[in-house]
């Protein structure tokens, strides 16, 4: 029965994914344009990339697991059709009206706190925008820290690094590269190293534009990431009891990831963690999605395209986050094993401390294969996440500071290598938590639902709906307008509720001394965002005053 729902689950989402990409690729709905996108593909893989992350393989497995196994997909899939889909239409919209030029900016506006004053006559909205800019720098510290590591392991499955390691070993390896001295005493430069190498990377993409860096990025990576994708999966799922030193099927791990708790289902934690990770997998609430749709023409089609993406974001979660971490696991080391790695370690601890050592089951050839495989997919994932991040801060500069696409790329740059430094140094006394949980995810509920407040309520949703269907390609149905305006508020709302005692928790009664100051570091930055959102205001005022 769990293969059979994993089966039928598998191929709705693949067949619904192929027909929005294909009806995308043959609609006349989206264009180019000179300083914005090359291509409608390019448009919709980089969206898609946005959303395809890490967690869509690391942290969904393990959110399944931990809820219900297959009936945590009941409601996740409710959650992304009351959450994740309105959020899309409004984000992708909003940022289309927002980059329609008007008399004093013919370019319109690429930045997410200008975008938020174009939907209300209140001046006050603007700072609600800063918190978009500050969820992105935020959050880009330490997932590039994280994104980091795939480049260092990469190198490490090449050059056979993990070839002579048990298991332990392994783990221990992973101890020391994450942690700000070493096992030996020594300081831990090559996760420095590898931090800033990945910079580099995203710097140099950036400063290249939407077109000339991100399109490009994402027009190569997204294939090839769903290739590794594909390769991985074929070997899991094939895996077979004695084979390779297989102790179980791997589709053993299809069965019990996807083996259903139907009590779990009237858990409000269930469908709080199934909410989270709808924010978490569709990178909505981060105004990223915003920023990339701001860069499209007047007419283009925002409801197709939002769709494309999102459906091509649940193929890789589903389908292919699914078949690869947990059956390996659970083929190799059985249900125990995989579940105290899991419980203890979580997702990470699967994916860096665990599979390294797997893969040398399968010889040292393809170990290797394994490895860039493996570590190749979550650096196309989270390179093309990361790219995102930037986009909205890059943006800003350009529009309010005049400062061009490489000086703003590397400013970009150099701010998020100083936020991701606390999290290399005190990884473990909790700063990369807390970053993790008040910007990548209470920063997310709070910014989605103001933004949909203001979209429907204080914009209107007679307006908005107009920006969600103008130029559609594909018939919305009717019932997303009341949604939108109704039911997903009201759910970001007792999201938001539900999360208010672990927030004060947090405050009043901090682990350590470190956890209170990054929350207090984080408070400054999003003071000194907010004030350079004030100095921008009044350049914008003295300008047109001229």
């Amino acid at each position: 029965m769990p293969l059979l729902f994993y089966a039928i689950i598998s191929v709705l989402v693949t067949v619904t994914s192929l027909y929005f990409l294909i009806k995308v690729l043959n609609s006349k709905a989206l264009s180019v344009s000179t300083n914005g996108w090359g291509s409608k593909l390019g448009i919709v893989l980089a969206m898609a990339g946005n959303a395809v992350g890490l967690g869509n393989f690391l942290r969904f497995p393990v959110q399944a697991i931990n809820n219900g196994g297959g009936a945590f997909i009941i409601p996740y899939l409710v959650c992304f059709l009351l959450i994740g889909v309105p959020l899309l239409f409004v984000e992708w919209s909003m940022g289309r009206f927002a980059g329609i030029g008007y008399p004093g900016r013919p370019h319109g506006d690429h930045n997410v706190p200008f975008m938020m004053q174009r939907f209300s006559s209140m001046k006050w909205v603007k700072y609600f925008g800063g918190l978009g800019l500050f969820i992105n720098v935020a959050v880009a510290g330490y997932y590039c820290y994280i994104e980091s590591w795939t480049l260092g392991y990469i190198y490490h499955s090449i050059v056979g690094t993990f070839s002579s390691m048990d298991q332990a070993s392994i783990s221990q390896y992973f101890e020391d590269y994450t942690t700000s001295y070493s096992g030996k005493g020594g300081f831990a430069y090559e996760a420095i190293i590898f931090y800033i190498l990945c910079l580099i990377c995203n710097i140099y993409f950036l400063s290249k534009g939407v077109k000339g860096g991100i399109e490009k990025v994402a027009k190569i990576g997204m294939p090839l990431l769903i290739l590794f994708g594909i390769i991985l999966a074929a070997e899991a799922l094939l895996l077979k009891p004695g084979e390779k030193g297989a102790i179980n099927a791997g589709t053993d791990g299809i069965k019990y990831l996807f083996t259903p708790d139907y009590s779990s289902i009237w858990k409000p934690s269930v469908w709080i963690a199934a909410a989270g990770q709808i924010f978490f997998t569709l990178a909505v609430g981060m105004a990223s999605i915003q920023t990339y749709a701001s860069y499209l023409k007047e007419n283009d089609d925002t409801a197709l395209g939002a769709m494309t993406a999102g459906w091509m974001n649940e193929f890789v979660e589903i389908v292919l986050g699914s078949a690869i971490i947990i059956p390996l696991a659970i083929g190799y080391l059985g249900v125990d094993q995989m579940r105290s790695i899991v419980n203890s370690l979580g997702g990470y601890g699967l994916g860096f401390r665990t599979l390294p050592y797997l893969f040398q089951a399968w010889g040292p050839i393809l170990a290797i294969i394994a490895g860039i495989c493996w570590f190749g997919l979550l650096f196309i994932a989270g390179i093309t996440s990361s790219l995102a991040m930037g986009t909205p801060v890059v943006g800003f500069l350009q529009d309010e500071f005049k400062i061009n696409q490489r000086r703003g790329a590397v400013i970009c740059g150099i701010i998020i290598f100083l936020l991701g430094i606390p999290t290399i140094i005190f990884y473990n006394e909790g700063v990369f938590d807390e970053f993790d949980n008040w910007a990548g995810t209470y920063a997310l509920v709070i910014f989605a639902f103001v933004e949909l407040i203001l979209f429907a309520w204080v914009f209107g949703m007679k307006k908005g709906w107009e920006e969600i269907t103008r130029g559609a390609d594909i018939k919305v149905p009717l019932f997303f307008k009341y949604i939108i305006q109704y039911v997903t508020p009201v759910f970001l709302g007792w999201i938001l509720l539900s999360n208010i005692p672990g927030m004060v928790n947090r405050i009043i009664h901090p682990a350590n001394g470190y956890r209170t100051l990054a929350q207090l570091f984080m408070l400054c930055l999003l003071l000194l965002i907010c004030w350079t959102i004030h100095l921008a205001a009044k350049r914008r005022e003295k300008n047109s005053n001229r």
